[in-house]
């Protein structure tokens, strides 16, 4: 508790110049990052609701189906190749294929590299992440340029840049730390790039999750960024011992306290949150390990405090549309930041076909497959939080 006090006095004299406020709560969980827990297993629509999306396939629509955006009305996806081809496929909310937008080019109205997008649906602007440029171009829903801009301070971007309100996104600071610079979530305007808010978060040595090799670098690859329902963010910084939620109002609150600290393991294990729930806060740690010789390596645990027995478990959360017992993920390589979805994943056609041919699918999925083939896009599988 002493620690925590500390934590929370630091933020409060960081954080006083951007009108921010810590709440200090006896609430947060801790976890022993080096524990063996209880195994537990959930089904997901006991505490989820579940949709399913089937991307329309024609000549013209033929993606990887890699999501960016749901909105109310229209999902953005992409591919995802190492050289970016540019597309940026809309669907209607039904998974109806719209229009196919591809702005990619070396002039002044165009993305060289296409990095990430993020929808504002009430405005109908897409802001496309230019990783070459490291500028934002911001496009409407017909692949128009609109304004492009960098953020004020210059800071590059990184894949996650998300919807905080109306008027701002939110995303992490994209440069390489380096020891005494404080991480930073900030708070950008939508319009000019302005940074409105900076949030730091404190720690006392720099620990990254990155592992280098002698010509590459293998990095962890969770979100630091997770949204909940009550346009709160769950945020975590590789260096500090705490998962904080930051409010609306940009108060942080301490929600996950981690044991032995980061700063003493070697290798370092790291703890990612992942989706939270009225019931259950998931999360997950990683190893930051790798074996260069086999290419493998960030062995993961997957986590689950549950509030009503008041213990930790270690989890695999099953699909009951699927006979047999088929794990979902409660991470998301993506973000969703709005207060219907918790994350979405996308499945592979020629599975479900063959899991259907199987006879190993139920209810509407079950419906969906049968009028797939192993050539069909990806069926997107949104997860929801029940109402």
């Amino acid at each position: 508790m002493k620690k925590t006090i500390t934590i929370s006095a630091i933020l409060l004299f960081v954080m006083a110049g951007c009108r921010q406020s810590v709440t200090q709560s006896d609430g947060f969980i801790t976890v022993d990052v080096t524990a063996s827990y209880p195994k537990k297993e959930l089904i997901l629509q006991d505490f989820m609701d579940v949709e399913y999306i089937p991307l329309e396939t024609t000549d013209e629509f033929v993606t990887m189906g890699w999501p960016h955006a749901i909105g109310k009305e229209i999902i953005l996806v992409r591919n995802r190749n190492r050289t970016t081809d540019g597309d940026i496929f809309v669907f209607d909310r039904n998974g109806k294929g719209l229009r196919v937008i591809n702005r990619l080019g070396q002039g002044g109205e165009e993305y060289s590299f296409l990095l990430g997008i993020t929808l504002d649906e009430d405005r109908n602007e897409l802001f496309v992440n230019d990783r070459s440029t490291g500028k934002l171009l911001v496009y409407d829903l017909f692949g128009n340029l609109k304004r492009s801009f960098r953020n004020a301070k210059d800071i590059p971007y990184e894949m996650g840049i998300y919807n905080f309100d109306r008027d701002h996104l939110i995303f992490q600071d994209g440069r390489l730390v380096v020891d005494g610079h404080p991480n930073r979530f900030l708070v950008m305007s939508k319009q000019d790039g302005s940074i409105t808010r900076e949030i730091e978060i404190p720690y006392k040595e720099h620990i990254s999750s990155v592992v280098f090799g002698e010509m590459i670098a293998m990095p962890v690859r969770n979100r630091v960024l997770v949204p909940h329902r009550d346009n709160s963010w769950m945020l975590m910084e590789d260096s500090s011992d705490t998962v904080y939620r930051l409010m609306s109002d940009c108060s942080l609150v301490p929600l996950i306290v981690r044991t032995p600290p980061i700063q003493s393991m070697h290798p370092g294990v790291f703890l990612y949150p992942a989706a939270l729930t009225d019931r259950y806060c998931f999360m997950q740690t990683v190893k930051a390990e790798w074996d260069w010789e086999t290419n493998t390596g960030h062995t993961r645990v997957n986590l689950v405090y549950d509030s009503e027995d008041k213990a930790l478990f270690e989890c695999v959360v099953y699909n009951a549309d699927f006979t047999g017992k088929q794990p979902v993920l409660m991470t998301s390589e993506v973000t969703f930041g709005n207060n219907e979805i918790a994350l979405v994943q996308k499945l592979e056609a020629d599975e479900l076909v063959e899991a259907y041919e199987k006879g190993q699918l139920k209810g509407r999925l079950k419906e969906i497959a049968a009028d797939l083939d192993e050539d069909s896009n990806p069926v997107l599988m949104l997860v929801k939080y029940k109402k």
